[in-house]
């Protein structure tokens, strides 16, 4: 039997939310908590205690650079990985963002047959990285 993996997903657009809750849905071994940018964002993520939290970078108020850059800060958080979702992947974009500590990049529109695995891929190699 496979893990249970707690994902948080952090979005403003309600209609991509909700897309991605049908798309975890349909996987027994991913928990997804989805949010919008919220002033309490981050007592929210510490409580789901996720193995994994995804970012959307572009939201009005607190955008994903925010976020990461607040659980950095945050003793509780700190050591979550997290990944942003965005739909301006360009390399200087990228760069930028794996080096506020991104585990990864998803780019937007996403594959909603591979989003789970992909997630997952993502997570498995942050955990083995970890080992060594």
């Amino acid at each position: 039997m496979k893990e249970l993996i707690s994902v948080v997903y952090v979005e403003d657009d309600p209609d991509i939310r909700e897309l991605v809750e049908i798309i975890f849905e349909r996987d027994s071994t991913l928990r997804l908590y989805t949010c919008g940018p919220v002033p309490d964002i981050l007592e929210r993520i510490r409580g789901a205690q996720p193995d994994i939290v995804l970012l959307d970078v572009m939201m009005p108020g607190m955008d994903g650079r925010t976020v990461a850059n607040r659980m950095r800060a945050d003793p509780a958080l700190v050591s979550v990985p997290f990944v942003f979702m965005t739909a301006k992947a360009r390399p200087q974009e990228l760069a930028e963002l794996y080096k506020l500590g991104a585990l990864g990049v998803i780019s937007k529109p996403f594959d909603a047959v591979t989003l789970p695995n992909d997630v997952r891929r993502l997570l498995t190699k942050h955990r083995a990285a970890g080992a060594e």
